[in-house]
């Protein structure tokens, strides 16, 4: 349990991005959760996390102990697109988070995975049981899922080595000249907040190739192919030339498609089948907020 006493200055800004700026060890979710309960106040008074400081204040911040993390299997819907004795591949839905953390003890797509099935291969973090790479939450599409050692070993070995195929659809920011293009730039954690990574000279080789597939006013169809996974990648390589994903409240503007989030889709996902040695791959639309807003800006295009 952690109390702080915050000063605002009273600059108008949002109370929930003053708190979260404030108390590092916070983020702009578990802050918007803090308000709702009620552990947050402004002059002792409960507001909303859209309420602007516009008045110089005290903000009294309670942060009580965090739920355990939770290993137990939930029945939540799972969109299982293939799956055998050694493998599942999942459409994981936009806002849904992969595995529990200190931020995100329950509802996972762990969860959801251990009701529907016991055989996970572990992993040496304890909470990711069958999770080889994983994806944002806001982020939808599609994972690998390794069902016993030996498929996480062939698949993380694959991931190393480059030979799998991960294919994200991504509605960008700004127009292009040019019809495809790579980013070679390292990833690694962004010094001045601790929430975003960023190309950093000293951060780990990051390589993402990407092809305009339709140019709308203002915006861009994407398929970005990754060929290293580091966090947040896709999102931060396009943000650094200049076309950040739209809807990303991490690293976009604030001025963007309407929507629950960054509009990223991992459409294709292949790999080498880790008993039988054979090629597999899937692909799967995006969801319907997305589809419905590639046809929004199709239609504005056309006027």
């Amino acid at each position: 349990m952690t109390d702080y006493l915050l000063q605002a200055a009273g600059t108008g800004e949002r109370l929930d991005k003053f708190v979260a700026e404030q108390v590092a060890d916070l983020s702009r979710t578990r802050v918007q959760a803090l308000i709702k309960s009620g552990d947050i106040l402004v002059a002792g008074k409960s507001e909303k996390g859209s309420f602007k400081l516009e008045q110089p204040a005290e903000v009294a911040v309670h942060v009580p102990p965090l739920k355990p993390l939770s290993l137990e299997p939930e029945d939540l819907p799972l969109d299982i697109i293939y799956e055998d004795q050694d493998v599942i591949v999942v459409n994981k839905p936009q806002g849904m988070v992969v595995h529990p953390s200190a931020g995100h003890p329950d509802h996972t797509l762990v969860n959801a995975l251990l009701y529907h099935t016991r055989d996970l291969a572990k992993s040496p973090e304890g909470f990711r049981p069958g999770i080889v790479h994983r994806i944002d939450k806001d982020t939808s599409g599609l994972l690998m899922i390794a069902k016993n050692m030996a498929a996480r070993q062939s698949l993380e070995e694959q991931l190393a080595e480059k030979s799998n195929k991960r294919v994200y659809l991504a509605i960008v920011h700004g127009n292009f000249n040019e019809k495809t293009g790579t980013v070679d730039a390292p990833i690694g954690r962004n010094p001045a907040n601790r929430k975003q990574m960023a190309v950093e000279a000293n951060g780990k080789p990051a390589v993402t190739h990407f092809r305009v597939l339709e140019q709308f006013k203002g915006y861009s169809l994407l398929a970005c192919q990754l060929e290293t996974g580091r966090t947040h990648q896709i999102r931060v390589h396009l943000a650094y030339i200049g076309h950040p994903v739209a809807g990303d409240p991490l690293y976009g503007p604030r001025h963007t498609l309407a929507g629950h989030g960054q509009f990223l889709h991992a459409e294709v996902l292949g790999f080498k089948h880790p008993r039988t040695g054979k090629w597999c791959e899937f692909s799967v639309e995006p969801p319907t907020i997305f589809q419905t807003t590639l046809g929004q800006l199709r239609k504005e295009a056309k006027q």
